[in-house]
């Protein structure tokens, strides 16, 4: 069955079955995203009442669940879709326990909420929406539960970019009259009242799946060019959803033809060529710019070249995709990602040295992050900035023309100086003892427990080091420095350089082993502990017992990235006590 016109929102109605924990099949869809530029009008209509809905119960939920191996949104839409963004609002029982046993640490989830495992979340949040921005003649058991499923994804379809927005319903006919009223409302705020004829939104409602876009066409056509090739068979999407991980209640995907689609309506998504004209001369430092009719852009007499284009082409060459999950896991809340975006993002993650230097660290460190570096790094990065920012180096100016002028201006032997002082990792450290205040309030940082500790030739960096201090002159004391067995920490502090120079074992404790992913491969990490030096977060929320009372169950947050053949991976976690 197919029909037309309206925007979804709000909450679900239970499939009959409970989780053995928390019931399902509350929560509602997240909504439409709106078109990305201004001749892309929106499509999506429930009023403010219904669209806050959306949003908050699918945030509510996504934080109370975790992923279900059931019928997603993919399924429902084009193998060519360009980006999708899901929700599921209806996890497994054991993966919902974990989600619930890690946010009832919080009191202002387990209390202040008062909710019960049995409890109608979106019942609740529709009654407090309609209170603010009532609907009329909209009724929650009849209009939205009754057809509401718990799966939706937003998504970016066809290659002059369409947003629409898939709906997993357990009632199509029941749907079509809620989608109907709830168009009605965003129209006139009254669910019986008919919207205008010209009203340009609309939907589609075939089996379990309801499509939302801006026409009726556009929404039946998606569904029909889904169930011809869906995204969820898709092999791209595929490969890349499993290297993102473990499903979780946030899934993402960006497709390799995507970059080529923002590329080609760069004034769909900016604005038009005046609009970008006159974005360069605002953001430049002259009073006399121009732009003619054409988007041509005249700035102190002197045409500027229109390369945006050009410069978004080469920002995403090599882009081949990616995927993101977000997830709850053993007490902790994760995100995970996978992509391949070119070398030039490739070579920022290269190494597998970034983590090196941080696991000597004192194991009480409250902060840190850490970066690896291959050798002839900063010539690579040079040439590739060159390659595609050479304007701004000027039209005759080579890289090593530009090395040669630093070199002048520093007394440094650029790049090979560089590239020695940063070794083969190099990491940034806060001691447990750290605070703004002292921080801001010292005069030499002497007693400001902030440094570096650098694993390398630790002669050529002492030797570098004295050229920074020669450059420094009376402020030479903040490059204070000592080394030993292949590494040199650099500190104003006497106390703590003495105490990155040792093995202080940070890789051996477990809040950095259940924060950071792959460290022995990683190319950057970082990683705070929140329960470092008594608890230096709960303290800085002084006397205000409910933000210390929230604050007390985090453990440490950190991430770590590192690259398997052209692919990226990243993974950030934020982890609570046990």
């Amino acid at each position: 069955m197919m029909s037309s016109n309206l925007p979804p929102s709000a909450a679900p109605e239970p499939e009959g079955s409970q989780a053995e924990y928390l019931e399902q099949g509350s929560g509602a869809p997240l909504p439409p995203a709106a078109a990305p530029a201004r001749n892309l009008r929106p499509f999506v209509i429930g009023g403010v009442a219904v669209a806050g809905l959306a949003v908050a119960g699918g945030a509510a939920w996504a934080a109370m669940s975790f992923f279900s191996t059931g019928s997603q949104p993919a399924e429902a839409l084009p193998g060519s879709t360009l980006a999708y963004l899901a929700v599921d609002l209806d996890p497994s029982g054991g993966q919902k326990i974990e989600a619930i046993r890690t946010l009832n640490k919080f009191p202002a989830f387990k209390d202040e909420l008062d909710l019960d495992t049995d409890d109608d979340i979106m019942k609740r949040l529709f009654d407090e929406i309609q209170a603010d921005a009532e609907c009329a003649n909209l009724d929650y058991e009849d209009d939205i539960a009754s057809w509401l499923g718990n799966r939706a994804g937003v998504a970016v379809v066809d290659a002059e970019p369409t947003v629409v927005g898939a709906i997993q319903v357990t009632d199509a006919e029941a749907a079509e009259a809620g989608l109907e009223k709830l168009r009605n409302c965003g129209a006139n705020g009254d669910a019986s009242e008919p919207a205008p004829a010209d009203a340009e939104m609309g939907f589609a409602v075939e089996g379990d799946w309801a499509v939302v876009a801006e026409t009726d066409d556009i929404a039946a056509r998606v569904l029909a060019d889904g169930a011809e090739g869906s995204l969820a068979d898709d092999s791209a999407y595929q490969t890349w959803t499993e290297r993102a991980g473990d499903p979780g209640i946030v899934t993402v995907y960006v497709a390799a033809d995507a970059a080529d689609a923002l590329v080609d309506n760069l004034d769909r998504f900016f604005g038009s060529a005046e609009d970008l004209g006159g974005l360069v001369i605002e953001q430049s430092a002259y009073d006399d710019g121009t732009v003619s009719s054409e988007g041509d852009v005249t700035v102190a007499g002197e045409q500027v070249p229109d390369d945006t284009a050009e410069t978004m082409e080469s920002l995403f060459e090599g882009f081949d995709g990616m995927a993101a999950t977000l997830r709850f896991s053993d007490g902790a809340i994760e995100l995970e990602q996978a992509g391949s975006f070119g070398s030039q993002f490739q070579l920022l993650y290269a190494s597998d040295r970034g983590a090196d230097a941080m696991t000597t660290l004192p194991s009480d460190t409250v902060a840190a992050f850490g970066v690896g570096f291959e050798e002839g790094w900063l010539r690579a990065l040079a040439e590739q900035f060159a390659q595609q920012f050479g304007d701004l180096m000027g039209e005759d100016m080579t890289v090593d023309d530009m090395f040669e002028e630093l070199s002048t201006q520093t007394g440094l032997d650029i790049p090979q100086d560089v590239e020695t002082l940063t070794g083969e990792s190099m990491v940034f450290a806060l001691g447990p003892d750290f605070s703004p205040e002292q921080f801001m309030s010292s005069g030499d940082g002497s007693d400001v427990p902030m440094g570096v500790k650098i694993k390398g030739d630790a002669e050529g960096i002492e030797e570098v080091l004295d050229k920074l201090r020669d450059l420094a002159g009376t402020d030479a004391d903040i490059i204070g420095s000592e080394s030993a067995d292949g590494f040199v920490a650099i500190s104003p502090s006497d106390d703590f350089r003495a105490a990155l120079l040792e093995d202080g074992g940070l890789g051996d404790t477990a809040a950095f082993k259940d924060v950071i992913r792959e460290a022995e491969q990683a190319g950057a990490v970082f990683y705070v502990d929140f329960d470092a030096g008594d608890d230096w977060l709960v303290e800085l929320s002084g006397d205000d017992p409910e933000a210390k009372a929230n604050l007390a169950p985090l453990s440490a947050v950190g991430g770590s990235t590192w690259t398997e053949g052209d692919v990226i991976h990243a993974v950030l976690r934020l982890t609570t006590d046990d």
